[in-house]
């Protein structure tokens, strides 16, 4: 009986003592291969927010660029779009007095072209005020002749215009006030994109300044390795997670 359990015995120490050689050389290798690591046993892997912050310069330049981007940029597309909303109403707006303001000065031209016999050649925007004030170019270069405005003076070959009746020439007169007035109108469309603009670059600012602030108030946190040496115990890995709020 002691014969056939002495060879159990040996080989159970036998493997013991290979389980514990092996455990060894597996913690002096881990060993080695973190010391390999680039970092020494007091290091930190950090973790910082600074990739993850965004440009005020960059959320100003979309903003300018199209009102609301600037905000889609610092994560607010819900405020931005507003802005968004508001350039494209501007921009349909503006196109369509455009047109509008064309068409009406096509009008009056035509109508004084057939009405008052004029040429379209080569005239100003003074000209086409003039007409509608005088019933003829002879009534008015009367008019500057006894002001002695001698300079102001038409010439009748080349500016030449005769109203019918008193009523066309208002009429004329009602259809270019029109056309300015549409005119007038799409500089304050103009003046509202410029401003719908800068109100966005500055809503995206302090947006992308909040977004930055409150990256640095969300968790941060860092996770540390290395070594402990301590003199009675075995070599052990540390392993360090800090977190703040």
């Amino acid at each position: 009986m002691i014969k056939q359990i002495f060879p159990l015995l040996l080989i159970l120490v036998s493997s013991l003592a290979f389980s514990q050689q092996y455990q060894t050389i597996s913690i002096q290798n881990l060993e080695h291969e973190i010391n390999s690591l680039p970092v020494s046993a007091d290091s930190k892997l950090n973790f910082n927010l600074e990739d993850s912050k965004k440009s005020v310069g960059l959320g100003v330049i979309y903003s300018l660029l199209l009102p609301g981007m600037g905000e889609l940029y610092a994560d607010a597309y819900d405020i931005g779009k507003y802005f968004t909303i508001a350039d494209g109403v501007l921009w349909g707006t503006f196109i369509g007095m455009n047109i509008h303001a064309n068409w009406q000065e096509n009008n009056y031209k035509s109508y004084a072209e057939s009405r008052a016999g004029i040429s379209n050649e080569n005239k100003d925007e003074n000209y086409y005020a003039t007409i509608g004030e005088y019933n003829s170019i002879d009534s008015y270069n009367d008019e500057k002749a006894l002001e002695r405005n001698f300079e102001d003076m038409y010439d009748p070959d080349f500016y030449f215009w005769k109203w019918n009746t008193n009523d066309e020439r208002k009429t004329y007169r009602d259809m270019w006030t029109s056309s300015e007035q549409t005119k007038n109108d799409i500089r304050f469309i103009i003046g509202g994109l410029i401003l719908n603009r800068v109100a966005s670059a500055i809503n995206a600012a302090r947006l992308v300044t909040s977004y930055n602030n409150s990256l640095e108030e969300e968790l941060s946190w860092n996770f540390s390795v290395g070594f402990v040496n301590k003199p009675t115990l075995p070599t052990s890995l540390n392993f360090n997670f800090t977190a703040s709020f």
